[in-house]
């Protein structure tokens, strides 16, 4: 256990920020609820961006950029996505050191600015789908700020799209809902439950919002991606109108959906230990680190370090772009070398001695179990390749095998709060209450609906006792 990192059983939040500062992922700006991104922690979302970019492009998306600005008077045409995001909109209300005539909100999400231009854009029928994405900055006042977990300006993506039809809407958002649960669960290993949110839980002005939530390693829930279905709600609010095919004007279809730099927080939370960071491969910036080894510095730089680096340059070119790195930090201890690399996360250790020279041999050292594995000069790539793909399976395993170990079924409402109180983690229950009932259940336990389970049989709703109530899980939440 690492002396700079508090346990995770002693203090949950303190483990999570000393993994961060330890792993120098991000620190706190001078803006109260602001952070700064370090170059480690920056190579992370660059990678998940990377993912998540080319299965849109995939999927017919192209890129945009719009503007930072919003005009106050665009959030007031859809009255309940105004209500729902005005507590957190930060203002501007001077500029050129005159008071502007009408306020600027610094962006939340861009439903507004984008749905007056797709206004302008759209005029028949065959200009759409509009299927745009834009990799932005935006602004939430967050009262208790968390770095990557909530804070007042955070990194994101937001897809928007227009439709001729509510068929092909529906479909979009689905879609991306399931792209989404890839790259989460193939890229940065952890397993999500993806379905529909309750009323109580859409996005404002939404008509129906999906997520993907996963359970951290403390058994709460965190909401990792969302994609929303908006009808003709925001279209009727910005006149988003186009001459269908019989010559009639009529509104379009929209959808949006997110995934931001929260990810990188929930990769932390599902992987982690209290020795540091613990980094997929998939996403990992530097896959494996090289360190040439020697009680005299002068062997290790002079002959052992040239070897380490064409082992480097055979493993980056025969592996296809592995960023493989060699640690030259001669002047440290063996023990602290190898420690530092694997706070920061570094999937695999390559350890080069002089034993390993005169054996042939090269050890490989796993972060996530420790295990030590000797091979020989000749199989060194393929051993790699195996052992990281072995690694970024057992990082989703066990993360799956945790979360499917919390989760527990409940039947009626006082057995619900009694597993949130005694066991917390996913419960799963009969729900078909109302936005008040939802209210109720937070309000007494904590918890609140995370997901509807698709596809899942109806039941008695554990709060109205009436049929058709759909599986719901229930958790506490960041």
């Amino acid at each position: 256990m690492a002396r700079n990192i508090t346990p995770r059983k002693e203090n949950y939040s303190q483990w999570y920020l000393d993994v961060i500062k330890a792993a120098e992922l991000a620190d706190y700006a001078p803006v109260r609820g602001c952070m700064v991104i370090r170059p480690t922690g920056y190579a992370l979302w660059e990678n998940i961006q990377a993912k998540l970019d080319a299965e849109f492009k995939k999927t017919g998306h192209v890129n945009a950029y719009f503007p930072l600005l919003i005009p106050e008077s665009f959030f007031r045409k859809e009255a309940e996505h105004v209500e729902g995001f005005a507590p957190e909109l930060a203002m501007v209300t001077h500029a050129g050191g005159e008071k502007l005539e009408e306020p600027f909100a610094v962006r939340p999400t861009s439903e507004t600015i984008i749905g007056n231009m797709y206004s302008k854009w759209i005029q028949s029928w065959r200009d759409l789908p509009v299927l745009i994405n834009q990799w932005c900055n935006v602004m939430r006042w967050e009262k208790r700020p968390r770095l990557f977990l909530r804070t007042s300006e955070f990194l994101w993506q937001e897809g928007h799209t227009a439709h001729e039809t509510e068929q092909e809407a529906r479909e979009e958002t689905i879609r991306m809902l399931h792209v989404y649960r890839k790259v989460l669960e193939e890229e940065l290993a952890v397993p999500v439950l993806s379905g529909e949110k309750t009323a109580g839980e859409r996005f404002p002005g939404a008509e129906d919002t999906y997520t993907c939530e996963a359970m951290m390693s403390d058994t709460k829930a965190l909401q990792s991606a969302t994609s929303h279905f908006l009808g003709q709600n925001f279209a009727k609010a910005f006149e988003i109108q186009y001459q269908n095919r019989d010559g009639e004007l009529a509104y379009c279809w929209t959808t949006s959906w997110g995934l931001s730099t929260r990810s990188i927080g929930a990769l932390i939370m599902t992987h982690s230990d209290d020795d540091g960071l613990i980094i997929p491969p998939r996403i990992a910036p530097v896959k494996a680190v090289i360190l040439p080894i020697s009680k005299d510095e002068s062997v290790a730089e002079n002959e052992i370090l040239p070897k380490a680096k064409e082992l480097s340059a055979r493993l980056d070119d025969e592996l296809g772009g592995m960023y493989t790195k060699v640690d030259t930090d001669f002047h440290m201890r063996p023990g602290d070398r190898f420690f530092a690399h694997l706070q920061k996360g570094v999937p695999l250790r390559l350890e080069l001695g002089e034993k390993d020279i005169t054996a042939g041999t090269v050890r490989l050292v796993r972060r996530d179990t420790g295990t030590k594995i000797d091979v020989a000069n000749d199989e060194v790539i393929p051993a790699v390749k195996k052992v990281l793909d072995d690694i970024q399976k057992n990082l989703f395993a066990r993360a799956k095998d945790f979360r499917d170990a919390n989760t527990h079924d409940a039947s009626t409402y006082e057995e619900l709060k009694e597993i949130i109180a005694d066991k917390g983690g996913f419960v799963r229950a009969y729900f078909g209450g109302t936005k008040e009932d939802e209210t109720r259940i937070r309000e007494e336990t904590g918890a609140t609906p995370r997901v509807i389970l698709p596809g899942s049989e109806t039941g008695k709703c554990i709060i109205t006792g009436n049929d058709g109530a759909r599986l719901t899980v229930f958790a506490k939440a960041y």
